[in-house]
């Protein structure tokens, strides 16, 4: 898995006592996917998170497509798709669909805003369905079934909630670069921004000022995570972060 990366893949991998080989990005800030199946030329599992959490990055599809040619046989590659709406990247369900060893992995959590009732769905060849079975919790609740079916009757919803986000993306970004803050592009709901010492020091700052953002990850001690919110609640992100970076 790429690193940083979602933590879930990991901690899935631990729970059933996988290894787990995590690798750097690339200078793009996309999946190294060569460097992925050197690190692990006998994995049976490939991650990837794309747009990637929490960078907010792409991983070409040309590179998803060489990493499910090349590597080894009976492995698969899970590529998550929760934030893959919010960029308007292109889907991975074709190769699903020309039955190679893929498990896309999609939620309504996202740009659908049903993380409170969880609705979601693996895609994937049977056989690789039946697989993943014996990992399940418990069905899916009515409730999540019912918003999700009536979420993809309002056939403007992506689109709209699209430019929205990526409108209020743009604005936070065109600041932080304006007042020369580092920061990762991101295409996603969230990026990350290097605030030049411990993160959780910011984070913490940041919350005596009635400011909540994001986590830090190990590869990356410096930088934080921040959720794209709305136009308002941005605006005193901005004023907070200027306050705390003073």
């Amino acid at each position: 898995m790429g690193d940083p990366g979602y933590e879930a893949a990991e901690r899935a991998a631990n729970f059933i006592g996988s290894p787990v080989a995590k690798v750097p990005l690339s200078k793009e800030y996309s999946h190294d996917v060569r460097a992925m199946l050197a690190a692990a030329p006998k994995a049976g599992l490939f991650y990837i998170c794309n747009p990637n959490n929490p960078t907010g990055t792409l991983t070409p599809k040309a590179d998803i497509e060489w990493l499910v040619a090349n590597k080894p046989k009976g492995s698969v590659v899970m590529v998550d798709e929760a934030y893959t709406h919010i960029a308007g990247a292109p889907f991975n369900t074709d190769l699903v669909a020309a039955d190679k060893d893929v498990v896309v992995l999609r939620t309504f959590s996202k740009i659908y805003g049903m993380a409170g009732l969880r609705a979601g769905a693996a895609i994937a060849r049977p056989d690789l369905l039946d697989k993943l079975d014996g990992y399940s919790h418990s069905m899916l609740p009515i409730t999540g079934m019912v918003a999700a079916s009536a979420s993809l009757q309002q056939t403007d919803l992506v689109p709209t909630r699209r430019k929205i986000i990526a409108d209020v993306r743009s604005d936070t970004l065109s600041f932080l670069a304006k007042h020369n803050f580092r920061y990762v592009p991101s295409v996603s709901n969230c990026f990350m921004v290097d605030v030049g010492r411990p993160g959780n020091d910011v984070i913490m700052a940041l919350r005596r000022e009635k400011v909540y953002i994001g986590r830090v990850w190990p590869a990356w001690p410096t930088y934080v995570r921040v959720t794209v919110g709305t136009q308002d609640e941005m605006n005193k992100f901005r004023t907070a972060f200027l306050k705390v970076m003073a």
